[in-house]
């Protein structure tokens, strides 16, 4: 297509595009990364009074909120934010980090998370160039980051979200994007299967529940991307990660030894890696062993 082409000939065009792109869906990560837990949860408590056959009283009733309505307010003073208010980092900068109406300090999340999105989307460019491979990988960069967030704040990982992901990565597969239908098939029932087991072995031995279910749903995601032969690696870096890292917060006491600590940020950073690098760490790995 002529667009393509462009941007195969013009990389600064392509790069701009990417950039000015992924800022405007790290904006919109944040509404997801805000409101689906919110959507969700209201879901759960209206199908368990729709269960047990309860009236829901006047205060209650919550307003219908979904991920394009109503329009973005500031959580103070209700405030609507206007078109001008809501350019990715731009506004925050302008505004001075408060809400134009009552001067509420605006968390820092949100031109952090437009930021980050535009850097990770940049490098899966610089990665793959103008290539299908850019596209799907762009969708997994931006599912992982809407989901490392939802379970830093709530310990979820929804549904929603890993899900698709999952079928993505077979779509994907019927291509061989970036692995085979059979690999991809094989790694979507290891990746649920292995951490299903290691589960309910901790389960068995300590009689707690060590992660949630939707870390299966992730890694048998991720399995379907990449492939059976990158779990191995996605495994143990995620892991060592986790581990590091839950030290360093017990140490510092960010973290007390008894509260449980989300695992999918680690997955999802590894299983980032994996996706651009994956094939390259394996193979030095491989050659300093052989």
């Amino acid at each position: 297509m002529e667009i393509l082409d462009v941007f195969k000939t013009e990389q600064w065009l392509f790069y701009t595009a990417i950039v000015l792109f992924s800022l405007c869906i790290g904006s919109f990560l944040n509404v997801v990364i805000y409101r689906l837990p919110v959507m969700l949860e209201r879901d759960w408590h209206d199908q368990c009074q729709e269960f047990l056959e309860l009236t829901p009283t006047d205060e209650q009733k919550h307003e219908k909120l979904g991920l394009a309505a109503p329009a973005s307010r500031c959580p103070h003073c209700g405030h609507k934010i206007r078109i001008h208010e809501n350019i990715p980092v731009v506004s925050y900068v302008l505004l001075g980090g408060k809400c134009a109406s009552c001067k509420t300090p605006i968390s820092i999340q949100y031109p952090l998370i437009e930021a980050v999105t535009a850097i990770m989307s940049v490098v899966v460019a610089w990665k793959y160039g103008v290539t299908l491979q850019t596209f799907g990988a762009l969708l997994f960069t931006w599912t992982l980051i809407a989901l490392t967030m939802i379970d830093v704040h709530k310990q979820l990982l929804p549904d929603n979200l890993t899900l698709p992901l999952l079928w993505l990565g077979m779509i994907f597969a019927l291509f061989e994007t970036y692995t085979s239908l059979q690999a991809s098939v094989i790694g979507a029932i290891a990746g649920y299967l292995v951490l299903w087991t290691v589960f309910h072995l901790f389960k068995l031995v300590t009689g707690k529940e060590g992660m949630g279910f939707g870390d299966f749903k992730l890694l048998a995601a991720m399995g379907a991307w990449m492939g059976w032969a990158m779990l191995p690696q996605i495994i143990l870096v995620s892991s060592v990660v986790g581990a590091i890292a839950g030290s360093i917060m017990l140490v510092t006491g960010k973290t007390r030894s008894q509260q449980p600590i989300p695992f999918g940020p680690y997955l999802a950073a590894a299983g980032w890696i994996a996706l651009l690098w994956g094939q390259e760490i394996n193979q030095a790995y491989l050659t300093n062993l052989l």
